[in-house]
Order: C-alpha cells, then sequence, then structure tokens
C-alpha cells in the first residue's frame, strides 16, 4: 500500500520518487499520516492557489502551524484582509529602497566569501549561506548586530518539526515565543527612534489611514525574520547543492556569470527549499475520483509539482538554459512571495563573490542530514570540498 508522510524522514531526504507515484498514480491522494490530502499537479496547484475562497489560508499555511500565527500574516489571510495586508507590508518594502541594499549586500558576501580562501573544505551552511543571510536580514529589517546567531539559531528551530509526534515539540513553540518577544523590543525600540529600516517603516506604514495593528506589526515582523533566515538560506543552500552535483552547470555559471539568474530559477524550480504549504477547503471539492470535504486540509506540494512533466519537460534533469516560467519555487496565487526582488538580488551577489573565492567545488562524501520540517527542505550541513 502506497504512502505518503511528510513528516517521514526517508521524504526530507528524497522526495522525489514519491512524488512521481503520486503525480501517477494518487494526483488526490488522503495521507492519514498528516491528516491532509495532497495534490502533485502542478495544474491543480495553480489553479488550487488561485481560488482562494475555496483553498483558504485563514487557518494557517504551514503544514504544522505555530500557534496565534494564523490570521495575522500575510501567508495566513484570504482577500480582502490579505490584499489590505499585503498593501501596507509592500508600501514599506518600497519605502525601504532595496536597490540601496545592492552595496551593502555585496561587502556581506564579501566578506563570507574572504572567510574561505585557502581553505580545503568548508560546511556551506555554517560558513557562508548562513552568515551571509542573517546579516542582509539584520541589514534590510534594521535588527541590532551581535544578534545574529542567537536570531538564527531560533529561526531554524521555529521552521522544525517533530517527526514523532507530527506536531511542534515544545521547543519549537520556545523558539516561536522567543522570537516574538525579540521582535516585539526591536519594534518598540524603533517606534521610540525610527530609522531606514522595514521595521520601522512596517510600523508607520499607512494607506489611506489604515495601518498596520499590533498584533500584526509583530507577526509580519517575527514571520518575516525565519522566512529571511529559512526560507533564504535554505535556497541558497540548495542552489550551491545543485551546483556541486551538476558539474557542468557549475563551470558554465562560474565561466559567466550572466547565467547566475537563468540557474537560480532553475534551481528554484529542481530543488526548492519550499516543498508543501496548506490550505483548508471552505467548500466540498471533487478532483480525481476522490471528494474533499469542507473543513479538510489540503497539501500543495510545490516541490512535486516543479517536477511535473505535464508541465516542464524532461523534469528531473537540471538544466540552467531552460527558463522555467511559472516554476513554483517562489508559490503561487495570491501567496506568491513577496520577498522574490530580494532573495533573487541576494542570491545572485553572493554567488557572484562565492565564485570568485571558490570557483571549483565538489560535495564531500558525508552524508546530508536534513531539517525535519514537513514545509521546508533543506541540508543541516552542507560540506565542500574544493577541486
Amino acid at each position: 500500500m502506497f504512502v505518503f508522510d511528510p513528516y517521514s524522514p526517508a521524504i526530507d531526504a528524497d522526495p522525489f520518487p514519491a512524488y512521481q507515484t503520486l503525480r501517477d498514480e494518487f494526483p488526490c491522494f488522503w495521507s492519514p499520516q498528516a491528516g491532509t490530502w495532497v495534490l502533485s499537479r502542478y495544474a491543480d496547484i495553480v489553479s488550487a492557489g488561485q481560488d482562494w475562497q475555496t483553498y483558504s489560508s485563514a487557518r494557517g499555511n504551514l503544514m504544522t502551524e505555530l500557534p496565534n500565527r494564523a490570521g495575522a500574516t500575510l501567508g495566513t489571510t484570504d482577500p480582502p484582509r490579505h490584499d489590505r495586508l499585503r498593501g501596507l507590508v509592500q508600501h514599506a518594502f518600497m519605502k525601504r529602497n532595496l536597490e540601496s541594499l545592492a552595496d551593502p549586500i555585496r561587502d556581506i558576501a564579501r566578506t563570507a566569501a574572504t572567510a574561505l580562501a585557502g581553505r580545503s573544505e568548508f560546511d556551506f551552511i555554517g560558513e557562508f549561506s548562513s552568515k551571509f543571510t542573517v546579516r542582509v536580514l539584520f541589514a534590510a529589517l534594521g535588527l541590532p548586530m551581535g544578534d545574529e546567531q542567537a536570531v538564527r539559531d531560533q529561526a531554524v528551530l521555529m521552521v522544525q518539526s517533530d517527526p514523532l509526534t507530527r506536531a511542534k515539540a515544545p521547543q519549537h513553540i520556545a523558539a516561536y515565543q522567543w522570537m516574538q518577544d525579540y521582535a516585539a523590543g526591536v519594534i518598540a525600540e524603533r517606534r521610540a527612534r525610527p530609522q531606514n529600516d522595514l521595521i520601522s517603516h512596517f510600523s508607520m506604514a499607512e494607506i489611506d489611514g489604515d495601518r498596520l495593528d499590533e498584533r500584526e506589526v509583530l507577526l509580519t515582523t517575527t514571520t518575516l525574520i525565519m522566512a529571511g533566515i529559512e526560507s533564504l538560506g535554505g535556497f541558497m543552500s540548495m542552489f550551491a547543492l545543485n551546483l556541486a552535483d551538476h558539474r557542468e552547470a557549475r563551470e558554465r555559471v562560474v565561466a559567466d556569470p550572466s547565467l547566475l539568474p537563468d540557474a537560480v530559477e532553475e534551481s528554484l524550480r529542481f530543488n526548492t527549499s519550499a516543498q508543501r504549504f496548506r490550505r483548508c477547503l471552505q467548500r466540498d471539492v471533487q478532483l480525481h475520483g476522490q471528494t474533499m470535504r469542507a473543513g479538510d486540509f489540503v497539501c500543495l506540494a510545490y516541490g512535486s509539482g516543479n517536477r511535473d512533466d505535464r508541465q516542464f519537460p524532461d523534469p528531473d534533469t537540471y538544466d540552467i538554459g531552460r527558463k522555467p516560467r511559472g516554476h513554483l519555487g517562489f508559490g503561487g496565487g495570491v501567496h506568491a512571495c513577496l520577498g522574490t526582488a530580494i532573495a533573487r538580488l541576494s542570491v545572485k551577489i553572493a554567488f557572484d563573490e562565492f565564485h570568485r573565492v571558490v570557483p571549483a567545488y565538489r560535495r564531500t562524501d558525508a552524508p546530508l542530514q536534513w531539517m525535519p520540517s514537513s514545509t521546508f527542505r533543506s541540508p543541516l550541513r552542507l560540506g565542500l570540498s574544493v577541486q
């Protein structure tokens, strides 16, 4: 009997064979282990993402949701409330001109890359990508320097889940509470002394007299810290993993950095860190011979949709010349990621600088250990050997 359990360490390690079985044989599948339906085909996922009236995010979008988060963040609201939140948050992003971050981002990347000069082996995540992403996040949000390691440790814990209980463990809930307390302190300080950073702009964002309330500012800030560290960090580690495993692609990108943007898009399709997000049905839906009931949870398996040969020819091949328009690496529908511009800019600059110092590398023989998360997929450590 076929089983798909998104909490399984085996799925963390390699979900793609199970995804193909889902797409080909069980495109609308009930997973009793996760208590959710699973949609695995690209067209079904895109359709569900656009139909927020049926596939609602208001009860949370993480496969294992954090307490008191649903209904107050961009990812956990539906229109019209979502539109209001997105407008106010986008207003803050516009005021914090992202292009002005390009030079600081390059300085951060160059410093992190230079520290690797002369090394024959290193952990890409611990010694490059995590240092880079946390410092970029701190620069963009305006978080106080010196707190980087503590904030990263707690953010990584927040997105994990216990594979045995299929729930958030006490340490995950404690990390989330720590992050809320930390964010509340920074928000209070920025309101007293505003600066040119995103937290200051969130606190003061206003459109036609409408402003974010206290809970919305707090949970938006907390979510952006989590997303900035885990989503961007996971994105970078998966990109490095893809390039390390595909020598020809890496050599082409190193020889011609103008290929980096296309390689980034293909990595988002081929091996995205954002694998699965959840919705809740508002009405009964019949799909592929199955009846999903109002109130049921539905998993949108973005990682599977990105490997669907109905949409992407030869989907299991990593092809940096593919130009995979419409991939689901940044989600889709009304909940498409708001931070795509800064993510793309950051990764391009980071790998520009990384490849100047480390142009040739491969994975070490150390087995990968994957972060236990029902939503995200990325290694906890990525050992690289300089060639």
